[in-house]
């Protein structure tokens, strides 16, 4: 059940990021619908919103936008090409409507991704091998199919929004709250408020 996710998932975000045709956001879209559904096969997410972790899961948001602009101004200090993998990143989709942006990485990508990283691998992993271990694996995991993008600022930023997200999730068990959090921030950062 691991395995399979895993290579899924490799296989998905493979076909995102390598297939030079169509659009790419419908392609993530259709990636993160694909793991997703396979999640589903075996588990019934238990999503809960109430005013308490919608706030904080859209202050962690803007939190995670702060952290990331950081990055971007600080960037090129250690990356000289950061910059330009960054916009290269925001090119890939740039003839998208925003709207049509916002509302795949609100209302799909963000719950889809969030259901099954966290609710399913990381919850898995964290049974088997432990809390603290199960929460590093799924991070690297998470980087880990990014590879297929080429990019290392994808990389990096992927790990580092996994890390975030799945020690929200390891800290409050909380999928409502992950769930505001990562569509939140991704619709804003790439529809709303891009930081390149």
């Amino acid at each position: 059940m691991i395995t399979g996710a895993i290579l899924l998932a490799a296989a998905a975000w493979a076909f995102t990021f390598a297939v030079p045709w169509g659009n790419f956001w419908a392609r993530i879209g259709l990636a993160v619908l694909l793991v997703s559904v396979y999640s589903f096969a075996w588990q019934k997410p238990s999503i809960r919103f109430h005013l308490k972790n919608i706030l904080m899961g859209a202050f962690s948001a803007a939190l995670l936008y702060v952290i990331f602009l950081a990055g971007y101004t600080l960037s090129p200090y250690l990356i000289t090409s950061a910059h330009s993998e960054v916009r290269a990143i925001y090119d890939l989709g740039s003839k998208t409507s925003r709207l049509w942006v916002f509302l795949l990485l609100a209302l799909v990508t963000g719950p889809g991704e969030e259901i099954f990283w966290r609710s399913f691998l990381q919850e898995r992993f964290m049974a088997r091998i432990g809390n603290v271990p199960g929460y590093m694996v799924t991070t690297l995991i998470y980087a880990g199919v990014h590879v297929f993008s080429k990019s290392l600022m994808l990389v990096g930023a992927a790990f580092v929004a996994g890390a975030f997200w799945g020690a929200l999730y390891l800290w409050k068990r909380d999928l409502g709250m992950v769930i505001v959090s990562h569509s939140l921030w991704s619709a804003f950062i790439f529809a709303v408020l891009p930081i390149a």
